[in-house]
């Protein structure tokens, strides 16, 4: 049978979600990447039900949930979601490289104007 939530809580001061579950072990995940809870508030972050024995977190004041399942998975929401999540990841990953072609961009006069 897969492991359920005993107690879950949020953590203001890193921003992530402290699952500790029936066998044992605790996880962690960032609440910001939870589908549903981008723009909530701290206090509705704080907020958290264990529904389904423990199988799902949900968070009334926004009407968010995510599978324990999902969440130990890595996934934080619909296919959708996870490919936004994913290409921001990337857009925020430089390199010496990408560096590179930047300065010679720039050198060159940077991006063209939009015609109006």
């Amino acid at each position: 049978m897969a492991p359920h939530a005993k107690t879950a809580r949020y953590d203001r001061k890193s921003g992530r979600v402290v699952v500790e579950l029936d066998n044992g072990c605790a996880f962690a995940f960032p609440a910001r990447n939870v589908q549903g809870l981008e723009a909530a508030k701290p206090s509705d972050l704080a907020e958290i039900e264990l529904l389904g024995d423990g199988f799902v977190l949900h968070w009334p004041r926004v009407n968010a949930d995510i599978r324990i399942e999902g969440a130990l998975s890595g996934v934080y929401g619909s296919k959708a979601w996870m490919l936004r999540l994913a290409a921001s990841e990337v857009g925020k990953r430089t390199s010496q490289r990408k560096a590179a072609a930047a300065r010679l961009n720039g050198q060159k006069g940077g991006r063209p104007r939009k015609a109006a």
